[in-house]
């Protein structure tokens, strides 16, 4: 019997590996930067390595608030500010309930 043909391109060796994308993804490295790593083309790396790299990105920003939130609890004041603006909504500007709206203007003269 003979052997069955291999047909289309022969798989080649790659000389990085998921977790080798997946460590680039997760400090926060671009797509642009990972493909140059790679020595593969953006949309090359989009189609074949995306998931990966959404996980790295994901567990890199973890990873970054996890240590944002350590600082604040051991009494970073600046920390405690920045998450309390962006996390809580809160604000240094206080604003009255009054209208902002001008006084009517009349030229009677009384």
């Amino acid at each position: 019997m003979a052997e069955k043909k291999k047909v289309g391109r022969p798989k080649k060796k790659l000389p990085y590996s998921l977790e080798d994308v997946e460590k680039l993804a997760t400090m926060q490295c671009t797509r642009e930067e990972i493909a140059n790593f790679c020595g593969v083309s953006v949309s090359t790396l989009k189609r074949n390595f995306d998931p990966p790299i959404k996980k790295g990105w994901d567990k890199g920003k973890r990873s970054i608030r996890r240590a944002m939130f350590d600082k604040a609890m051991r009494g970073n004041t600046t920390m405690l500010i920045w998450l309390s603006k962006n996390y809580l909504g809160m604000k240094d500007k206080m604003e009255t309930s009054e209208e902002k709206e001008p006084l009517p203007w009349t030229t009677d003269v009384i």
